[in-house]
């Protein structure tokens, strides 16, 4: 991969102002019950490395305020909306498992999707710790909310000062810029982010705009906070 994933987001918020959503996870209590979610990107596809995270993150807070389990099958995911359910199936074996979106991630180069151990492990990816997946959007579970808007990531530290230097430097070009503190299982990040967009398209914009004035890597995420 040449420059991480490829989203079609605007294409399909074009083509579909009301679709009509389908959970597909079994349950005792059968399946969800339909939810309209204006613009949601049911058939959504997306190929790339997907790796997994695990005990050092069981029983922290997700994104959408539940608590990491590594026993369920979940995953993170920068930009989907929270609640997506997605096949996400391995591109070498054909295995493939059905996880739900409840988390923000992977904020590596060339990554994707960060799997839960559940996940990784229907995969059998655990041993070599990342595989080439292919991600497809098949429905939604949950209680709708209105989807948070978009921020290009542009530097992740352990020293604040090195944060607020990038930061200084970013804000000559786009507006809305902060400093998010993480904690960490091997420590505090403080995590430069920039910009407040609506639409993919501008902020994959920024971030290439970013990444080549500033000779940095950046990452388009939703903000849920």
């Amino acid at each position: 991969m040449s420059r991480g994933p490829q989203f079609c987001w605007s294409r399909w918020s074009v083509l579909f102002p009301a679709i009509l959503l389908v959970g597909i996870l079994d349950a005792c209590s059968g399946a969800p019950k339909p939810v309209y979610f204006p613009g949601y990107p049911v058939g959504f596809v997306e190929r790339g490395v997907a790796s997994w995270y695990g005990p050092g993150f069981h029983g922290n807070k997700t994104a959408n305020g539940e608590r990491y389990d590594m026993h369920q099958l979940t995953a993170a995911h920068r930009t989907l909306p929270l609640g997506s359910i997605a096949v996400v199936r391995s591109m070498n074996t054909g295995r493939q498992v059905t996880v739900r979106i409840n988390d923000r991630g992977p904020f590596a180069r060339g990554r994707v999707l960060d799997l839960s151990l559940a996940g990784a492990n229907a995969l059998g990816m655990t041993g070599s710790g990342t595989d080439d997946i292919e991600l497809r959007v098949v429905g939604y579970q949950g209680r709708v909310a209105e989807m948070g808007g978009l921020r290009v990531q542009v530097g992740s530290f352990s020293d604040q000062q090195n944060a607020l230097n990038l930061l200084e430097r970013a804000k000559h070009f786009y507006s809305g810029g902060r400093i998010q503190v993480i904690d960490l299982p091997e420590g505090k990040r403080y995590r430069v982010q920039i910009g407040q967009f609506s639409r993919e398209a501008q902020a994959e914009t920024a971030a290439l705009d970013l990444e080549s004035t500033l000779g940095i890597q950046a990452f388009v995420f939703r903000d849920d906070s």
